[in-house]
């Protein structure tokens, strides 16, 4: 079981479920709120991390938030260990872990090391956070599952079913993001790589904001 000073901070207090609130769904609203001052972004064929290019004028914004949306994610995650912890302390620790990984690689990292304008990996940067970004994706699509199986144990079954629901569609829109940029896929509506990020993250975070905002309303 995880002994350390701020998971007892989060211990008695429901603040990590107010974090995973904002975080999740600000990480979310926010590339909307800032794409307008970027010319030429699209949201449907481009990523989010290209917010944070270094030839972008809201690089310093879009870098910083995805810096504190980590650290919210990795507070929030203290919250939902100890939510499932009795349940099953080994799958409460692999919830944990998954959305670490992501809050490191997919928000830290991805905001500490700015990606490039294009995809190609030519800077240590833009390879950190290429790679980051990749795994912690790959780490959170399983949240939901992890999620949904704590729910059936916890014999809440409505929220089993629908967190796993929401795991087959992260499968699914993540499947499609990664085959986004193939030259077979070009021209179709699967080559919208921007839009099956956005979905997928929403069908990640879901459960996470579901099981947080039932906590606190």
């Amino acid at each position: 079981m995880m002994n350390n000073s701020l998971y007892k901070v989060f211990e008695s207090s429901n603040v990590g479920f107010y974090l995973l609130i904002i975080a999740t769904l600000s990480d979310i609203v926010i590339p909307f709120i800032l794409a307008p001052f970027c010319n030429k972004y699209n949201h449907l064929t481009m990523v989010m991390s290209l917010l944070g290019n270094r030839n972008s004028p809201v690089c310093v914004l879009y870098n910083t938030w995805l810096v504190i949306a980590g650290l919210m994610l990795v507070c929030g995650s203290l919250s939902l260990y100890k939510l499932y912890a009795n349940t099953s302390a080994q799958f409460a620790t692999w919830l944990f872990s998954v959305i670490l990984l992501y809050a490191v690689g997919g928000c830290i990292l991805s905001g500490i090391f700015p990606v490039g304008e294009t995809k190609e990996l030519l800077t240590v940067s833009a390879k950190i956070h290429g790679y980051g970004s990749v795994f912690g994706f790959f780490a959170l699509t399983f949240a939901p599952l992890i999620i949904g199986i704590l729910s059936l144990r916890s014999k809440h079954l409505p929220m089993g079913i629908i967190s796993i629901s929401f795991f087959v569609l992260a499968v699914m829109f993540f499947a499609f993001f990664v085959m986004a940029d193939k030259k077979v896929f070009a021209q179709t509506i699967i080559a919208n790589e921007g839009l099956w990020q956005r979905l997928s993250l929403i069908c990640m975070y879901a459960p996470i904001f579901i099981v947080a905002f039932k906590k606190v309303f």
